[in-house]
């Protein structure tokens, strides 16, 4: 049996990851690739879990990736990115977009936002950015995106990440 891990906190006390991840897996969060493309048309995309609105004035948002991805960091030498926020049949496409390595896009059919980025067919909504500010906090960044473009591109549900598991919407009423 492996040596369990635990967090450090600034007072001392140890937080196991697995507890960490499985209390804060009570939050639900959407699904959206972040896509970006070289000047000279190489793309890359990564999946997460964590975009947000930041700023309405300015308009900022944000998400959090894995400073260990070599997706982002090829997206950070872009200084721009795309949000495609995924819609509940898009759960195939999320987990490309999650996997390591390869060529995501690999027959994905995908348009263009008005500054030339990836923007995947059948989104809900998209948001085109310049990266405003990296933040280092802790295994992960905290990337700041000002808001160039969006739009509302569909009235479908979205895709949900919900207790290590995806969902779709289920209304109440």
């Amino acid at each position: 049996m492996g040596r369990e891990r635990r967090a450090q906190t600034g007072r001392g006390i140890l937080i196991d990851p697995r507890h960490f991840r499985h209390v804060l897996g009570s939050y639900q969060t959407g699904v959206s690739v972040i896509t970006s493309a070289s000047e000279g048309g190489t793309r890359w995309g990564l999946a997460v879990g964590t975009f947000t609105a930041i700023s309405l004035d300015p308009p900022l948002v944000g998400f959090m990736p894995d400073k260990r991805s070599s997706s982002w960091k090829q997206i950070e030498k872009t200084g721009r990115f795309c949000v495609n926020i995924l819609s509940d049949v898009q759960l195939d496409m999320c987990r490309r977009f999650a996997a390591r390595g390869g060529d995501k896009f690999d027959g994905i059919s995908h348009g263009h936002s008005p500054g030339g980025l990836p923007l995947l067919d059948d989104v809900l909504a998209w948001v085109e950015c310049d990266i405003e500010k990296v933040v280092e906090l802790g295994d992960h960044v905290l990337v700041v995106g000002k808001v160039l473009a969006l739009e509302h591109a569909s009235d479908g549900a979205p895709l949900l990440f919900h207790r290590g598991a995806y969902h779709t919407l289920d209304k109440l009423d």
